[in-house]
């Protein structure tokens, strides 16, 4: 169970922004298609997980100093540096191996994850608005290795929703850790300089205004570029249909209820368990899933 939490077996969901292709490309129940995608799929959950590895093994100190990181594996002393060494290894021998089966241009794009994120980790997380660049672009070659696998073309409209909705989440994240820095601080100054100087550096150069109009910024940018998206010309002659502009009103519900639940609730900061325990939200992104699937597969 511990080396389950040690490789985030819980953050394999943000891999599935490589169905995106499959699901819009028409081909969703094309086994071939949808079993080499599911594969794809694996390779993009391992290679996240090696990543979550060398990012644990980079910030061991830090995290020590973060009120919930400090509970992980590395930093409570559950596993030991060297035994997560061997993980990573052995994760990244796995991820090469496998990606071997598929075509030149998912191989490229599986290793510029892995290097990408690999910089994030040693230097671009603690550089003002590239941190946050950086988790929208590593989004973005999720959804853009799902096309290439299964070689189909990706609208750009939908690319720039990934990436104004994977900024959108970034920066909430960032919001919702400046408030748990604000709280400590209110209640502990000492231990809140130490928490905000070695938990994360990059902290020390937003602000909550700032991120707020951020957050604005990327959330408007997710709906006005969905919204073009259903009703841009080539959409429309793909589908043959003009009804997909019907599943906007899930998308910006799922935004407004992000943020409610962000600024209300204070629950952004781990996005994958927010997604898995909010009923409004399980229940938005299903209805949104089958409704999408109804409407472009021309069930309905």
């Amino acid at each position: 169970m511990k080396y389950l939490r040690l490789i985030r077996v819980h953050q394999w969901i943000k891999n599935v922004f490589v169905f995106v292709p499959l699901l819009f490309s028409l081909h969703l129940f094309n086994q071939e298609f949808f079993l080499l995608t599911f594969f794809a799929f694996l390779v993009f959950c391992l290679a996240s997980s090696l990543i979550y590895v060398i990012n644990d093994l980079v910030d061991i100190e830090s995290d020590r100093a973060h009120p919930t990181k400090k509970n992980r594996p590395l930093p409570s002393g559950e596993i030991s540096k060297k035994s997560a060494v061997i993980t990573a290894s052995i994760l990244l021998v796995i991820v090469f191996f496998l990606m071997m089966y598929f075509n030149y241009e998912f191989i490229l794009f599986t290793i510029g994850f892995i290097l990408l994120n690999v910089i994030y980790s040693f230097w671009l997380k603690n550089i003002v608005l590239l941190d946050v660049f950086s988790i929208a672009a590593g989004f973005s070659i999720r959804v853009l290795a799902g096309a290439f696998v299964i070689q189909v073309p990706m609208s750009s409209w939908l690319l720039l929703t990934t990436m104004f909705i994977s900024l959108f989440l970034g920066v909430m994240k960032r919001r919702s850790e400046l408030v748990l820095v604000s709280e400590n601080f209110y209640r502990n100054s000492d231990q809140s300089d130490r928490t905000e100087n070695q938990s994360r550096k990059v902290l020390a150069q937003y602000s909550l205004n700032f991120a707020d109009q951020l957050a604005t910024i990327a959330a408007a940018g997710v709906i006005i570029c969905y919204a073009l998206y259903t009703v841009a010309p080539r959409t429309i002659s793909i589908f043959q249909t003009e009804r997909l502009i019907y599943t906007t009103p899930f998308v910006v519900f799922g935004i407004f209820r992000y943020m409610y639940l962000e600024y209300m609730s204070r629950k952004g900061e781990n996005t994958t368990r927010l997604l898995a325990t909010d009923f409004p939200m399980i229940a938005d992104v299903l209805i949104y899933i089958v409704i999408t699937v109804l409407i472009i597969y021309k069930i309905i």
